[in-house]
């Protein structure tokens, strides 16, 4: 279904191992985590130091109680694992969770949620709900009755959540975009950093909030990397995700291209009426 649905390539879709366990294989190790915390969250008591009244001794304790209802906002690059990072935790420690995820790829988690429905977990604990950010998202980050909001993509968009979660002092959680840099010193091995470069930087497609975006190497070793890195560039295929000699897909430029279409015809057909 990942494959097919956002083009994701097999290799980083399947189960198989790294990397084509990429996003099934850590959603499962995830899953296998987080279920072992639901036993692991308590509070804490606590001895002070008071010094009124004298001789007086006192305790404070704590106690760890669900937030209440979570919203989930989750991107099209890694729809399952992204999606399973915020359901997991929240059902762990006792919240229902509302996710949304991408309006382009929402069958993973409509199918998750049917499973969960199946496995027992009751009516209203796990939800999805779908649609754009613009209107279904916007509505979940503005609800008075949300505690919670875990949303993962752009910087802007976060911003945006920010600062309507501002206005209900609701808690909040951005993981948001970033502009990273890989550094090569002299003495690394070209061919070890080369491999560790293509994973880091065409992963997705390049389509990962920690993809190596950046490149800085010391001189002595420059031209000897940038010649094979070059080199290993140009043999990636390019083609649909289910093939499994494709390493690269054209999923994010079809999908905006689309965009771009239909933001078009309706611009175009608002003006003729």
């Amino acid at each position: 279904m990942r494959s097919w649905r956002n083009w994701k390539p097999w290799s980083k879709a399947s189960q198989l191992p790294f990397p084509r366990a990429f996003e099934v294989g850590c959603t499962l190790n995830w899953m296998r985590y987080t279920a072992g915390l639901t036993t692991k969250i308590a509070g804490k008591t606590l001895d002070l130091s008071i010094p009124l009244p004298q001789g007086a001794r006192y305790q404070a304790w704590t106690r760890k109680e669900p937030v209440g209802v979570v919203a989930g906002i989750v991107p099209w690059n890694f729809p399952l694992m992204i999606g399973m990072w915020k359901v997991m935790p929240a059902l762990a420690a006792g919240c229902s969770i509302v996710i949304k995820p991408s309006e382009t790829t929402p069958l993973t988690m409509l199918r998750v949620a049917e499973l969960a429905s199946e496995a027992g977990i009751p009516d209203g604990v796990f939800n999805v709900v779908t649609g754009s950010g613009a209107v279904c998202g916007a509505a979940l980050t503005s609800h008075p009755h949300v505690a919670k909001i875990s949303f993962t993509g752009s910087t802007a968009t976060g911003k945006g959540i920010a600062r309507t979660a501002a206005d209900h002092l609701t808690r909040v959680t951005l993981e948001l975009g970033g502009k990273n840099p890989a550094i090569v010193l002299k003495d690394a091995d070209p061919q070890w950093v080369i491999e560790g470069l293509m994973t880091g930087s065409f992963l997705n497609q390049g389509q990962v909030c920690a993809a190596s975006s950046r490149i800085y190497i010391e001189a002595p070793l420059f031209d000897t990397l940038v010649s094979g890195f070059e080199q290993a560039v140009k043999s990636l295929q390019v083609g649909r995700g289910c093939h499994l000699l494709h390493r690269l897909t054209l999923w994010f430029l079809v999908r905006t291209a689309t965009k771009c279409v239909h933001s078009s015809t309706m611009r175009r057909h608002s003006k003729q009426s």
